[in-house]
């Protein structure tokens, strides 16, 4: 395996990473900002206001997401598998 092809593998990882976790926490994202405006206005400063809603989002929106998530890695896994040769150095 040449330094080049190293570089596209750890690129296509992380880029895998990025695209799996970005609907999760766009989503922690938005909900805090919303319970953090509404802290604002309504000048509750409850520390538990804040974390479990954006906890059971992440987790709800994880849930609906799964088969997405789970058909992304099973295309990496399998795109992995097709090209074990040329990590070995055999092609």
């Amino acid at each position: 395996m040449d330094e080049a092809f190293a570089v596209y593998l750890a690129r296509q990882t992380l880029w895998i990473a990025i695209e799996l976790v970005a609907p999760a926490l766009l989503v922690g994202t938005i909900i805090g900002v919303m319970i953090s405006l509404f802290q604002a206005v309504t000048s509750l400063q409850e520390q538990t206001l804040t974390l479990v809603p954006k906890m059971l989002a992440v987790v709800v929106t994880l849930m609906i997401m799964l088969p997405w998530i789970l058909e992304k890695l099973h295309g990496f896994a399998v795109e992995l598998f097709e090209n074990l040769t040329q990590f070995a150095g055999l092609s």
